[in-house]
This record gives structure tokens, sequence and C-alpha cells, in this order.
């Protein structure tokens, strides 16, 4: 994979890492026109040709290399999802559904055929069975009478890494990957678990490096980074402090903790625990989506907090009106919360980790030359809000710092898996906790799909990170903003 790609988990990271840098190489130094007519560049850079190293032929590798383009560009503008599939890239996975294995022995039983209720299996000459996927209804009744368990379900890696359901296959020759948007809660599970590249999120690259370019020609216009405190557990290769000035070395003005938002959010989510008594957590974007498109009578009870990244940018926004405000983290679903109505006019744009990587090396930032510079201080508790659990023992605090004589009732979700449980629960009146920690990704914001390297996904980064903190308790870290 090459030095630069051991920053990352997979070599399809490393593939949308290079063409989001050669898109962000040439929008620093030129204009769109430039970029529009830079295509033969950025496609001479990753995969350099003549001949395929990744497909069946040069012609379609530069042709999905031009999808990817236009992804890092911001995609399909008519879709609302931020996800999307590549469809041209989705054509190498057998279609879901049950296969029968070599390991059919030809028996004369057929019990397979007697218990299938659509007559979707016949026999070859061999006596073998074949499963006709038009037919077949993927009730499983064959695979639990075959001796020889030569029936298995094939679930494509998409489909099994997406537990809200929401991506199937198109009825058409292609089989391509189709995401349901009135399911998709963007969490990017999919994009992360798909081996083609074949999914994957729009990126705003581009108007952030609008954003700084502008800024650098107007002292008066002030850019905000907001960066998500799992950074903690990314860019290994350089000293976290030494991140925080290379931030700032690609324009912006200032790097402000999330974290601090955080701290401000625990002290109201539990003064709102309190006064309601049962509630669930409006900290992850992808888990509150949940809620409203799988459980919309649980909706009531989803805290009214803004998230972390929301609430300091607020504060940031009500102090300074004309900035503009860029959120840096882990997370998918952060670009489609900023579209929601009330917090479109406060956050300007997110980037992922993967995509703050590409801006560095699109400006070949030499990080060993580079000073260290201090975050803002969060407290301890706001800093753990990055891993599962980390909500659930800052509202505790939160409770405790204030007062508030409250019998707390916690349940921490890790993962999709664990927030649809404990909210069936919920509807039903049989969940015995009071207050829902909902995380989409498996262990909290560490685990996004936007990260750098999924290897780094170690609470014991975080809490490292958090013990580092000045402030030590969330009273302490929310006065330094009075």
């Amino acid at each position: 994979m090459g030095k630069e790609g051991r920053k990352f988990d997979t070599k399809v990271q490393h593939l949308k890492y290079k063409v989001l840098r050669e898109v962000a190489r040439i929008a620093f130094d030129g204009d769109e026109f430039q970029l529009a007519n830079s295509f033969n560049d950025i496609a001479k850079v990753v995969a350099p040709g003549p001949k395929a190293t990744m497909r069946c032929c040069i012609y379609k590798e530069r042709a999905i290399i031009a999808e990817r383009i236009k992804m890092a560009c911001g995609g399909d503008k008519s879709n609302p999802n931020v996800i999307e599939v590549i469809e041209i890239a989705c054509d190498e996975c057998p279609a879901s559904g049950y296969q029968v294995s070599q390991d059919c022995r030809g028996c004369i039983a057929h019990r397979c055929e007697d218990v299938c209720p659509r007559d979707a299996i016949t026999f070859d000459e061999n006596q073998k069975a074949h499963i006709d996927k038009t037919k077949c209804v993927n009730c499983g009744a064959c695979a639990k009478v075959c001796p020889y368990s030569a029936i298995s379900n094939y679930v494509r890696p998409c489909e099994r890494a997406c537990k809200v359901k929401a991506i199937s296959m198109k009825d058409d020759e292609m089989r391509a990957a189709h995401i349901d948007n009135d399911k998709c809660i963007s969490c990017g599970a999919c994009e992360y678990m798909c081996p083609f590249g074949a999914i994957a999120d729009k990126s705003y690259i581009l108007d952030v490096i609008n954003m700084l370019k502008k800024s650098q020609n107007n002292t008066a216009y002030k850019t905000y980074a907001i960066v998500a405190p799992s950074i903690a557990s990314q860019f290994t290769y350089a000293k976290l402090g030494q991140v925080v000035a290379a931030i700032k070395k690609l324009g912006f003005y200032s790097v402000v903790e999330a974290a601090l938002g955080a701290d401000m959010v625990s002290y109201a989510e539990a003064k709102e625990l309190a006064e309601k008594g049962f509630l669930t957590s409006s900290c992850c974007p992808a888990f509150v989506e949940y809620i409203h498109k799988s459980f919309p009578q649980l909706a009531e009870h989803i805290s009214h907090n803004l998230s972390p990244m929301a609430t300091i940018a607020k504060y940031i926004r009500d102090n300074e009106p004309d900035c503009k405000i860029v959120f840096i983290g882990p997370c998918t679903a952060k670009k489609q919360e900023i579209g929601l109505d009330r917090v479109k006019p406060i956050v300007d744009s997110v980037l992922t980790f993967e995509e703050l990587q590409a801006l560095f090396d699109s400006r070949d930032i030499d990080f060993s030359s580079l000073p260290e510079e201090a975050l803002d201080n969060a407290s301890y508790y706001g800093r753990i809000f990055a891993r599962s659990g980390g909500l659930r023992d800052a509202v505790e605090q939160a409770l405790k710092e204030q007062g508030i004589d409250f019998d707390y009732k916690p349940i921490a979700c890790d993962g999709i898996e664990e927030c649809r449980l404990a909210l069936l629960k919920a509807s039903k009146g049989v969940l015995p906790n009071n207050f829902i920690e909902g995380m989409a990704c498996v262990g909290g914001c560490i685990g996004g799909a936007g990260c750098l390297t999924h290897e780094a996904r170690d609470k014991n980064e975080v809490d490292k990170y958090g013990r580092e903190a000045m402030e030590k308790t969330i009273s302490d870290a929310i006065r330094m903003l009075q």
C-alpha cells in the first residue's frame, strides 16, 4: 500500500483519499475551470496505467475514477442523501440470497425441493440443486433441511453492514446496490465495508477550500474549525498539538474543541432529564434519525438540545455572526445533520478525518517542522463523548455538579443494534432505564466511517486524552466560556 497508505485501514480508503487529495490540490492552486479539465491529471495519479490494476480494463477503471471525482466534488445534487452508490463500481458482488455450494452431493432425497414453497429449486443432469433467483423468496426452508448444509444465505457486505436494512439490490442487469433514503441514517457503515468502494459519502471539500481561500484574502472573514474529540485516536504519526497547528496552517483562524459543546450539552441534558423523567440523547445524528424513521412514537423523548457540534458552533456564531464554521470529525451523518433547519444556519460545512488528511497532503504539510498548539480545554467528561458510555458518564457527573437529586438509570447503547433493542423495549414500556445514550457506530464516534483507521478504536486513548484536560469539572469548562 505504500508509506502514505499505511495511514488507512484498507486500499479502498487509500484510493478515495488519493482522489480527494488531487482534487484538493487543484482546487487550492487553481479554480473550478481548471478542476473541470483536470480529469486526466487526477486519473494518472490515482491509476497510472497503462494497464488496469483494479478492474477488468483501464477504460472501466478510468470511468469509475471519474465518478469518484464527482463524489469528491459534491456528488449528485438531486439526491438528498450524503451516502451514494457508484453504480458502475458495484458489479462484482454476487446477488444476495440463498445459494447452493459445491458441497451439494446430488442426493436423491431432494428434501430441498419438497419444502420450497415457490418451486424455485431444480436439478441438473447430475442431480445437483440450483435455485431460481426470480422465484426464490429467501425463506431459508431449503437450507434447514439440506443434510450436507450445502445451501447457505449469502449477504453482500454492504447489506450485512447496514443494520437498518436500507440497502437492497436493483432489479436490473447490473444488480447494483440501492439505498432506501427513507430508512438510511447516513452512518456510513455500508461505505466502510464495501470491498470495491462502490458506496461513498459526498465530499464538501471544495466548499471548505473556497472558504479558506476567501478568508486568506479577507482579514475580516474568519473560518473556525471545530474538531471532534475522537481526533485523539487519529493521526497517530504526529502529536495532537502538531495536528492542531497543521489545521491552522491550512488557513483556519482558530481550532475549537467540540468537547466544549459536549460539556454544555451534558449540563443541559441532565436538567432536561430530571424535568422529563425519560430521555434519549441527541448527540449522535444517526441515532436521532433512526428514532425518527423507525420509532417515531419515541421522537417526543429525544433531547431538545443541539448536538455538541451545533452547540459550540452556536456559541461561536452568537459572538461572531459573520464567521464560517467547519466541523471536522469521523462522522458521515454530520454531513446530513448540517442540512437540518435548526443546524443549517449555524454550521457551514463538515469534513471527515479522511478529508482532512487529503487537505494536509494537498498542501504538503511537514508535521515534523510544526510546533505543538494547544486546543481549548474542555473537561474530561466532554472529551470522553468520543466513545460509547462517555455521554452516560458525563450526564451523571452533570447531575452531581448541579446538585440535582434524580434516580439516574442510564443505558449506553454501543452500535445501532443495541440502540434498536433499547428503543424497542422503551416503545413497549418495559425498559428499566430512564436515559438512553445512543451511538450508531460500534465503539462510539471512534468507530465512525470517516476515521482514518478503525484499528485505533480504543476507549483507553480517548480516556487518556480526557485526563489531559486542564478543566477537571464540567462546571469549570462552562465557566471558561462565560
